[in-house]
């Protein structure tokens, strides 16, 4: 599975996901690697816990490799810009690039 299929199946498998702000990042994004990293920054409480459990439920199909931010951590750590990161929409609808 390329890496905008993997961003189509988790926006369209995972509902709670609208409420976070999700991303891909790492080596899965040139097409080389065994899992897919994906970046959630969010709050804590019941909706990440919906969250989780839609995540786990999505990596019985998919080798996922979640990391969980607060947005002050995200924000502290810097790690979006560190990284690389691109958003799940953004990579879904580009499907010759990832």
């Amino acid at each position: 599975m390329r890496a905008h299929e993997v961003a189509q199946f988790l926006l369209a498998s995972c509902p709670t996901l609208s409420s976070f702000t999700a991303y891909m990042f790492g080596s899965s994004l040139n097409g080389i690697g065994s899992d897919f990293d994906i970046l959630i920054i969010g709050p804590s409480g019941d909706n990440l816990k919906q969250l989780k459990g839609e995540i786990k439920h999505a990596g019985i199909a998919l080798p996922l490799d979640v990391l969980y931010m607060l947005p002050e951590e995200a924000e502290e750590t810097n790690f979006v810009l560190r990284e690389n990161c691109i958003p799940l929409e953004t990579i879904s609808k580009i499907n010759n690039d990832y």
